[in-house]
């Protein structure tokens, strides 16, 4: 993999790297995962497994606990780290649960060992998985505190020679401020790493941009709810928004 490959006929990319966060895998509940969500969206990753594209997954925790919330509430940041590493290992467990049960073969590795439920990660071992075409679920972040899954992500994305990290979301792009607040917010096609963090996007974090950027790696940024959207992306087509130089 450390040459590029040319991407499957019917796809865009050859190797991808998906970050879900943890409160996708909440649907409409307001805690915890909703396993009909989690079907669905093993259901889109097993259409793009089948094109024969290469799939790593980086999961979040926050439908189950945050480091920075636990912080909030008077437990040790370092701790509230801690915690949350282990309610993403808790949702790459359930997906890697659909993603069999719908017949894509999976692997879950991570950052901090629990070698009785997943293997740790060790890089080689997560390329190999790959090319042998198995979807490897990248779990617990960097296994490190005050790093986020965004971080992961965009460090695993790196470590894998992947062609395009995507960032699912709630929301159906980058917008040039927060559309919530702002009326006159407007959904931005295409972006680049310096006006995201010029201008504060919110995107993913500062760390995770800087990565990307630094190594040519895409971000693309669309809404997971919208069903397709995952293969749409990974087949080239304008959905969501990109982030590239």
């Amino acid at each position: 993999m450390n040459e590029p490959a040319a991407p499957p006929a019917g796809a865009a990319y050859r190797t991808i790297v998906l970050k879900l966060s943890g409160e996708a895998l909440m649907g409409r509940q307001s805690f915890g995962i909703d396993e009909q969500v989690v079907r669905q969206i093993a259901g889109e990753i097993r259409e793009i497994y089948q094109l024969g594209v290469r799939v790593a997954i980086v999961i979040g925790g926050g439908n189950i606990i945050r480091g920075v919330s636990a912080s909030a509430m008077g437990i040790d940041r370092v701790t509230g780290d801690h915690m949350g590493m282990l309610a993403t290992v808790i949702n790459g467990l359930a997906l890697l649960d659909a993603l069999e049960k719908a017949g894509v073969t999976t692997r879950l590795q991570t950052a901090i060992e629990i070698r009785e439920v997943a293997e740790p990660f060790i890089r080689r071992r997560a390329i190999r998985h790959l090319e042998k075409g198995r979807v490897v679920i990248f779990a617990a972040g960097t296994g490190n505190p005050f790093f986020t899954t965004d971080s992961a992500a965009a460090l695993r994305a790196n470590e894998i020679h992947a062609d395009i990290l995507l960032k699912a979301t709630r929301v159906e792009g980058v917008f040039s401020a927060d559309p919530e607040l702002d009326p006159d917010a407007r959904l931005l096609r295409r972006v680049t790493y310096q006006q995201v963090l010029e201008r504060n996007l919110r995107v993913m974090d500062a760390a995770a941009i800087s990565l990307c950027r630094d190594n040519g790696i895409p971000i693309a940024v669309f809404d997971l709810m919208t069903p397709g959207n995952i293969g749409r992306v990974v087949r080239g087509e304008a959905v969501g928004s990109l982030v590239t130089a």
